[in-house]
C-alpha cells in the first residue's frame, strides 16, 4: 500500500504565497507597457491592424441628411449602416491617450510650449518633427516615433464637418475630424495669417512620386501631400505633430490571395475583391452595386468606408516610380487616362460622406482615395498636386465638365464618376 503524505498546512500557505508573488512579479515586469497591452478592445482583438470606425452616424442622400435607410432602400449601404469598430480611447492623465482599438498610445496635444495653448508657434518643419522623436519624453516613455500616414489617419473621425468656404471669424458650430474629448485641437491661427483649415499634422511618409509630405488635416478631414516649402512666402512649411508609440505592426498588411478572385488581409480582418468594377459610376450607383453583388459564394459585400479603403494603399508605390497604382500588385487596378493625358489609375469611392458646414452643401460630397495621381490644375496645367494615396472628396452627382480647371486653390480634379472596390468582413 502506498503511503499518502498530506502536505502540512504551512507548506500550502507558502506555496500559495509564492504563486501570488510570481503573478505580481510578472505583472510588474511588463512595466508601464501593461497599461498599453491589457486594455485594447476591438471586435477582433487578435488583429495587428484593426481599422477604427469613422464615427459617422448620420445618413445622407446626394446632398442632405436623411433618416436611416433600411435594407433595399435608396442610399442603403453607406458608412453609418456599417459602423465597424467604434472609436474608444483612454486618457492616461499624463499627457498621453491610448487608443483602445489599435493599441497605439498618442501624445495628447501638439502644444510644444507647455502653456496649454495651441498656436502656429507650436508647429514644426518636417525635419524638426522627424528629429524630435528621438529626444521626446512624455509619460515616462522615450520610445516615441513620428507616426506613419496610416497611424495618423487612424485618429480621424468623419463626424466632423468641413469648414471649407467658411468666412466667419467665429468657430462656433464647426466640428473637427478628431475626438476633442480626448485630444487637444486647434484650427489654423488666423492671428498668424493662417487659414482656419491650416491644421495639418505631419506623418513620416514622404510621397515617393514627388517632393511632398503626406499629412492628415483634422480641420477639413483629408490626406494630402504637402510641399516642404511654404506655398506663399519664404521658409519651410510647418505642421502640428503628435508622436505615437506601441503596436509597431499597425499599418502593415498581411495579404493572402485566396485563388478565387478575392484577397484576404489577415492583419485587418477584411476580404477584398481582386478586381475593381472597371468603370466610373456615381456614389448612389456604387452603393447599389455593392449591396446587390454576389461573388465567390458571398453576398455580404459592401462599399468600404474611407478608413478601410485607405488601409490598402501601398505608399511605397506610385505611377511615377513603380508605373503602377499605389496598391499591392496582388490587386488588379483599372487604368484610366487622366486630365493631363497620362496613363493613370482611378479614385475609388468610399461609403463615407464628407460633410460640409453649409446647409446647401452638407451632404454633397463623398470621400474617396486616389490610387493614382491626385490631379489639380495649377500654373496653367494639370499636375499631381496631392500624391497617389491622397484622401479627399468629390461631388456625388454632377458633370465633371463643369470644372474644366478643377476646384479650390489647387484646382483639384472633380471626378464624380469613380471606381469601386468591394470589401467584406472575414468571419
Amino acid at each position: 500500500m502506498k503511503r499518502i503524505v498530506k502536505p502540512k498546512k504551512k507548506t500550502s500557505i507558502v506555496f500559495g504565497f509564492c504563486c501570488v508573488l510570481i503573478v505580481i512579479v510578472l505583472l510588474l515586469s511588463s512595466g508601464k507597457n501593461s497599461r498599453l497591452n491589457s486594455i485594447v478592445h476591438n471586435d477582433k482583438s487578435n488583429l495587428d491592424y484593426p481599422i477604427v470606425g469613422t464615427n459617422q452616424s448620420k445618413f445622407y442622400d446626394n446632398s442632405t441628411e436623411i433618416k436611416a435607410p433600411a435594407i433595399g432602400d435608396d442610399f442603403y449601404g453607406q458608412n453609418a449602416n456599417y459602423p465597424g469598430n467604434i472609436p474608444k480611447y483612454k486618457d492616461n492623465d499624463d499627457g498621453t491617450v491610448t487608443d483602445l482599438v489599435t493599441g497605439l498610445m498618442w501624445q495628447q496635444s501638439p502644444d510644444t510650449n507647455g502653456d496649454g495653448r495651441i498656436t502656429a508657434s507650436d508647429k514644426m518643419t518636417y525635419k524638426e518633427a522627424a528629429a524630435g522623436a528621438a529626444s521626446f519624453n512624455l509619460g515616462g516613455y522615450t520610445d516615441w516615433r513620428l507616426p506613419t500616414i496610416k497611424e495618423q489617419f487612424s485618429l480621424i473621425v468623419f463626424s466632423g464637418v468641413d469648414p471649407s468656404g467658411y468666412n466667419s471669424s467665429s468657430l462656433e458650430g464647426l466640428i473637427p475630424f478628431i475626438d476633442t474629448d480626448y485630444f487637444k485641437f486647434a484650427y489654423g491661427d488666423t492671428s498668424a495669417r493662417e487659414r482656419i483649415i491650416d491644421s495639418q499634422y505631419a506623418s513620416s511618409n514622404m510621397y515617393v512620386g514627388g517632393d511632398l509630405l503626406f499629412g492628415v488635416n483634422f480641420a477639413d478631414g483629408r490626406i494630402k501631400g504637402y510641399g516642404l516649402r511654404m506655398p506663399f512666402g519664404p521658409g519651410d512649411k510647418t505642421f502640428f505633430v503628435t508622436y505615437v508609440r506601441g503596436n509597431k505592426n499597425y499599418g502593415i498588411n498581411n495579404f493572402e490571395d485566396n485563388g478565387n478572385g478575392t484577397i484576404s488581409d489577415k492583419a485587418t480582418g477584411l476580404m477584398w475583391m481582386h478586381n475593381d468594377n472597371q468603370k466610373g459610376i456615381l456614389w448612389q450607383e456604387a452603393l447599389n452595386y455593392a449591396e446587390n453583388y454576389e461573388f465567390a459564394g458571398y453576398s455580404d459585400w459592401r462599399l468600404p468606408n474611407v478608413k478601410e479603403l485607405q488601409s490598402i494603399v501601398d505608399y511605397s508605390r506610385s505611377p511615377n516610380t513603380s508605373e503602377s497604382a499605389a496598391i499591392d500588385p496582388l490587386f488588379n487596378c483599372s487604368e484610366i487616362i487622366n486630365e493631363a493625358g497620362q496613363k493613370d489609375y482611378p479614385f475609388y469611392w468610399s461609403s463615407t460622406t464628407h460633410s460640409n458646414w453649409s446647409t446647401e452643401a452638407k451632404g454633397r460630397n463623398a470621400s474617396y482615395v486616389s490610387f493614382g495621381r491626385a490631379m489639380g490644375y495649377m500654373d496653367g496645367k494639370w499636375m499631381d498636386v496631392h500624391g497617389a494615396g491622397a484622401q479627399r472628396s468629390d461631388p456625388k452627382i454632377g458633370d465633371p465638365k463643369d470644372w474644366p480647371k478643377g476646384h479650390g486653390p489647387q484646382g483639384d480634379a472633380q471626378r464624380i464618376n469613380n471606381y469601386v472596390r468591394l470589401v467584406r468582413d472575414l468571419k
